[in-house]
């Protein structure tokens, strides 16, 4: 379940070039089952109509203090109180002066006085008002008091300039809003270790022994984590872009790896190994580029180290098994074998549930030998009966 559905976020727009992208925001957010209340500032009007943000969240849009509304609470005082989280996207030097001073002239910054849910800025201006002394000591200011900054972003400004002061892309800005809404979550204060990905073991500079993973279920079980309030350590082999608030360790190899994990572990709550880490490696790697010479090409293999057996600890271990026969005995068999508390196995040879797909089908085997076969999910939701499972052991 996404973490969204159900919360009202207040999305408040202020009198800033970018205003013309924030349309997206409240878009893709109602998509994710949240509801959006908006303020637009007087200047913010002159970039976008409230209509257009009307039209897409299906709520009146506040752009005046003295507005007429329904009940008897004043607008901004309702408003304070019924959003989850409130985002400023853009936030204009302006805007962020007045909320540093604790200035309260307008319809958003009564509201953002009034409230006591967390308050996210997204600065968006031209990077010398960004970079100057003031705007930086008021950002510095509010950092201090609670509300959270989102970087800008670094590219081409309304100048012509390249510079810092973009608003960063919509799935950064909700990713950000994610984060915030999942402190107090029900993994609260766990640390968690999640590995993803398949490993490679160098052949020689150029070619490597590894397998077909493509990490998005350990990505996927990273952030549900993060989303339910985790403190999340991701050590992985693939380049995908993880999500906000996470520790990310890269590493290649399963010797790399399991250096990573052993680390990572010293107080951790719970280990989940998703990656796939390959079996063997070659005993000895070429520095050189092997030239093709002749038709055989012989390698001497040797195990890798099996990192979820060696790895000691107090903490609570999940396992993968990707097999293609007999998958529950030859799950049941790992789960024993390593230790682990719960092991996650499924069909590589089902294109729905294989590696690369975007859905999995598993069976989640525990140490009473208890079997839960799951339907075709999302990874993410996968992801989420997963960690159902460990919160019910921990």
């Amino acid at each position: 379940m996404d973490i969204l559905r159900d919360k009202t976020i207040l999305l408040g727009i202020t009198g800033g070039i970018s205003a013309y992208k924030v349309p997206d925001i409240a878009s893709k957010l109602c998509q994710m089952g949240a509801a959006v209340d908006v303020v637009m500032t007087e200047s913010a009007a002159k970039f976008i109509t409230p209509l257009t943000v009307q039209s897409i969240t299906g709520r009146q849009v506040f752009t005046d203090m003295w507005q007429p509304v329904t009940g008897f609470k004043a607008a901004h005082i309702a408003l304070a109180e019924t959003a989850d989280v409130i985002l400023i996207a853009p936030a204009t030097a302006n805007t962020i002066a007045k909320l540093a001073c604790g200035l309260a002239d307008d319809m958003l910054s009564c509201t953002v006085l009034a409230t006591k849910a967390p308050v996210i800025l997204s600065p968006a201006m031209n990077d010398n008002m960004l970079n100057n002394a003031a705007t930086q000591k008021n950002i510095s200011k509010l950092k201090d008091r609670g509300f959270v900054i989102i970087e800008s972003g670094y590219g081409r400004l309304l100048s012509g300039k390249v510079g810092q002061g973009r608003l960063p892309e919509t799935a950064e800005i909700i990713d950000i809003i994610k984060l915030v809404l999942a402190r107090g979550g029900d993994f609260s204060e766990k640390r968690v270790v999640v590995t993803a990905g398949g490993t490679r073991e160098a052949i020689d500079p150029v070619r490597f022994i590894g397998n077909r993973s493509s990490g998005k279920m350990g990505f996927a079980i990273a952030q549900a984590a993060r989303d339910r309030g985790a403190n999340v350590t991701l050590i992985t082999t693939v380049p995908l872009k993880p999500s906000a608030g996470m520790e990310v360790i890269n590493v290649e190899s399963a010797r790399e790896m399991k250096r990573a994990v052993e680390d990572a572990v010293v107080g951790v709550d719970i280990l989940i190994m998703a990656a796939a880490v390959a079996d063997y490696q070659a005993e000895k790697a070429s520095g050189s580029k092997i030239k093709k010479d002749g038709d055989v090409l012989e390698l001497k293999l040797i195990k890798t180290p099996d990192i979820i057996s060696e790895i000691k600890g107090s903490f609570l271990k999940v396992g993968f098994a990707a097999e293609s026969e007999n998958i529950i005995e030859n799950a049941s068999k790992k789960l024993k074998e390593k230790g682990l508390h719960l092991i996650v196995a499924n069909d590589i040879t089902d294109k729905e549930s294989g590696f690369g797909a975007d859905t999995n089908r598993v069976i989640i085997i525990d140490r009473k030998k208890v079997t839960e076969e799951l339907p075709l999910l999302t990874k993410r939701e996968v992801a989420d009966r997963i960690l159902d499972r460990v919160k019910e052991i921990i």
